[in-house]
């Protein structure tokens, strides 16, 4: 689109920033008054319980949002025309609380604007939704414009030889690193057109109100203090600290105990921060020959090698990748509940399994490794449905995305693209003596261990007597449970459950690619 319009929209959604921000920088460079907007979609937050970590992250964030997007129109030097003409209007966002299937076309007949930019988001329900936008939107005579920005490669970017999608990270990561180059993680240049961003007219927002409401005002209630900072300020902040340590990323990323992670998944989930930022300085740091740079690099490629996943295999939501392992009979009945209740709890009698559950129902975060550690014990220990931990991590993670958490828990059952061998299974107490092996991450989350012995730690229901002794009040079974299945045996159920695989034929893998997504799995999507 080439021709300057009057007016345009910018709809934030996944990107909550107002630096390098691909939908901006399109909206601002194509119309001479810009205003911007965010729903909190009623579609999305209803299901929600009251009280969420997510929805307080992005009013935070919506609030820094605000003042960002008011300082930048001011700072410009058209900034006092439109103020003088707007009678003390300012430039800002404009928040709605509704389905925003409604609310933006609502938008776009007050404002009168010509075309609305937003950043793709690949996620089916969020498709169908835009799909239903776009029709509202020509019905008024406006258009809807999408942008890649929350990945660096997207869709039909990086295809085989014969140009179909992989299937297989390694090759995926090869073409992905010989495609990049300065021109992807190149900034889009905001300030440069940050004078067309147009005061809010009194009749869509009242001049000195609040412009981001309250929790309280659509429903939430706050939760207090938040482990990860919210907004740009807090990502910038992320990264500040992150970048003293990226060098040794790839010898610490593993191990809970120590701070290792760059904790910036969250921020990435919502855009707060630019993925062309860290991808760039991602990049240039491992060209330099930092092998931390190196991994790190290579965790931001899974990234977007799971968003083309599920954009060319949508069917993943609610299907396995690999169409005959959904013909695994997973476990069910009143001890399948039990146990997965007490995954759920943190009281599998697995120290690091517990500790994991516990940061992850306590703070919203669970860590990377970890992630891995209590899906394969939940599939190949317990035997329960993948789906079903897809689904608790879908509602506690504070940094859930569809595409990396379908994708982490199809690898843990196998299902997935480029997934772990059905035969490969985690040992929980290996996992634990490998990767906290003085017991620090078990001692914060587990206290009632933590006067155990490092050697007794891991698997305390084979812990000496004499350890056990001279921890005053604490019995296993009692003030600590004991294992609710014993590895070995849960190991050999595993791969007898699995051997169906070994005889599925082609008429029962075409069976199954015939199904649908369930309603449910696609309402779980959005």
């Amino acid at each position: 689109m080439t021709e300057v319009i009057d007016s345009a929209l910018v709809w934030f959604r996944r990107d909550l920033r107002s630096t390098d921000h691909a939908a901006l920088y399109h909206a601002l460079k194509n119309a001479r008054r810009v205003w911007c907007a965010f729903v909190f979609d009623t579609d999305i937050l209803d299901p929600l319980p009251r009280f969420d970590r997510r929805v307080d992250f992005i009013q935070r964030s919506l609030v820094e949002l605000d003042q960002a997007l008011e300082a930048l129109g001011q700072q410009h030097p058209l900034a006092q025309l439109h103020s003088s003409a707007a009678s003390g209007a300012t430039t800002g966002l404009i928040v709605r609380h509704g389905s925003a299937k409604v609310e933006i076309p609502k938008l776009v007949a007050q404002l009168g604007v010509q075309a609305v930019y937003a950043n793709h988001d690949d996620e089916p329900a969020a498709q169908a939704r835009d799909a239903h936008v776009r029709g509202q939107l020509s019905n008024l005579g406006a258009a809807l414009f999408t942008s890649k920005d929350h990945v660096i490669f997207e869709r039909n970017e990086v295809l085989t030889g014969n140009d179909s999608p992989y299937g297989v990270f390694t090759p995926y990561k090869n073409a992905w690193l010989k495609k990049i180059d300065p021109f992807y993680v190149k900034p889009y240049p905001i300030e440069r057109f940050a004078g067309h961003l147009a005061p809010i007219p009194a009749k869509v927002h009242a001049v000195g109100t609040p412009r981001v409401p309250a929790l309280q005002a659509i429903g939430f209630e706050p939760v207090g203090e938040l482990k990860i900072p919210a907004g740009m300020s807090g990502a910038q902040a992320l990264l500040d600290d992150f970048l003293h340590r990226i060098d040794h990323y790839d010898e610490t990323r593993d191990f809970p105990g120590i701070k290792g992670p760059s904790y910036l998944s969250t921020h990435l989930r919502f855009g707060t921060v630019s993925i062309r930022q860290l991808a760039g300085l991602a990049w240039d740091r491992a060209k330099a020959g930092s092998a931390g740079a190196q991994t790190w690099l290579s965790e931001l490629i899974w990234r977007d090698f799971y968003h083309q996943i599920l954009f060319h295999h949508p069917h993943v939501v609610g299907h396995a990748y690999k169409r005959e392992y959904d013909l695994i009979k997973w476990a069910h009945g009143s001890k399948a509940e039990a146990h997965f209740q007490a995954w759920c709890d943190g009281r599998t009698g697995y120290p690091l399994v517990d500790a994991a559950m516990r940061q992850l129902n306590q703070t919203g975060y669970m860590h990377n490794r970890l992630r891995m550690v209590v899906a394969s014990f939940l599939i190949k220990d317990l035997g329960i449905d993948w789906r079903r931990g897809e689904a608790y991590f879908a509602e506690k993670l504070l940094d859930f995305d569809l595409a990396a958490n379908n994708g982490g828990w199809q690898w843990a059952a196998s299902s997935g693209c480029d997934a772990q061998p059905w035969f490969r299974i985690f040992n929980p107490i290996n996992q634990s003596e490998k990767f906290d092996p003085q017991g620090k991450f078990i001692r914060r989350y587990v206290p009632e261990l933590a006067a155990l012995p490092d050697r007794a730690l891991h698997a305390p229901w084979l812990a000496r007597p004499s350890d056990l002794a001279s921890v005053d009040d604490v019995v296993i079974g009692r003030d600590y449970p004991q294992p609710i299945v014993m590895h070995d045996e849960a190991r050999a159920e595993t791969l007898e459950r699995y051997a169906v695989l070994k005889t599925a034929t082609d008429k029962d893998i075409l069976k199954l690619a015939r199904k649908k997504p369930t309603k449910k799995a696609a309402n779980k999507a959005g």
